[in-house]
């Protein structure tokens, strides 16, 4: 009898601790901070995060369901509040950028586009269709890699198929970063989520978001993807879906 009851309450007690330990990894994931770096002085156009709205799309303009959509053409990116700066950074060579596309492949089609900002010259440029959702556009291995210390502007047009016009768009810039010893050390350690909060830990968003959404696809019941918007203001797109897209040419 005794020992049934020392078992009981052995059980009771995993139980909680198990309990406790999720809670806490909740509660972690929910306040997940994203410390941005300090913003570059020397830019001149902050950029757009979403677009000021739809210029539909030749006459499908009455249709609001299809031409006008609910929510915005939006990029998954920090945006700094005082100058509407459109500005992250990348450890990765070759980043995934990260955009929600409200448009129907039906009616319209992207456009990325990466500039060499002090050049001034493209280095990489895509065109895509897909179904409305969150979209993922890697900077293929045969495109040239992000030169550590360097700044790059990037565009997502959004195009009308029956007159090939812009109807919406968003913009910023992105900087690779040389990645420091102690924090490669805590990676190279760190659990697929632990990788996350460092990287937003250390601001550098653009692996810290495909981080996450890596997660998301291998666990959907993984929080960090959603609190990682949340932490940049994007609860409206935060629970979009993630749907595939298809390169019309690179």
């Amino acid at each position: 009898m005794k020992l049934s009851i020392y078992k009981i309450q052995l059980f009771l007690a995993i139980s909680c601790i198990l309990l406790s330990h999720t809670q806490v990894h909740a509660q972690l994931n929910q306040s997940l901070i994203f410390a941005a770096p300090p913003p570059p002085a020397d830019i001149g156009e902050p950029g757009k995060r979403a677009e000021a709205g739809s210029r539909g799309c030749g006459q499908n303009i009455n249709q609001s369901s299809v031409a006008v959509p609910a929510k915005q053409l939006t990029a998954l990116v920090p945006v700094y509040s005082k100058s509407e700066l459109v500005f992250a950074t990348a450890i990765a060579e070759h980043p995934s950028f990260w955009f929600y596309v409200p448009y129907s492949s039906s009616f319209a089609y992207g456009e990325f586009v990466l500039e060499d900002e002090a050049q001034n010259q493209s280095i990489y440029k895509t065109s895509l269709t897909s179904t409305p959702g969150v979209v993922s556009l890697g900077l293929p291995a045969k495109a040239a890699p992000l030169e550590i210390g360097k700044r790059y502007r990037w565009y997502f047009n959004i195009y009308c198929k029956k007159d090939n016009q812009i109807i919406a768009n968003v913009e910023g810039y992105v900087k690779r970063d040389q990645l420091n010893s102690t924090l490669k050390t805590q990676l190279a350690k760190a659990t697929p989520s632990q990788r996350v909060t460092l990287y937003a830990a250390n601001g550098i968003w653009y692996d810290a978001l495909s981080a996450a959404g890596e997660l998301r696809r291998t666990n959907p019941q993984e929080q960090s993807w959603t609190a990682l918007l949340q932490a940049i203001g994007l609860n409206d797109v935060a629970t979009e879906p993630k749907v595939e897209c298809c390169n019309l040419e690179s």
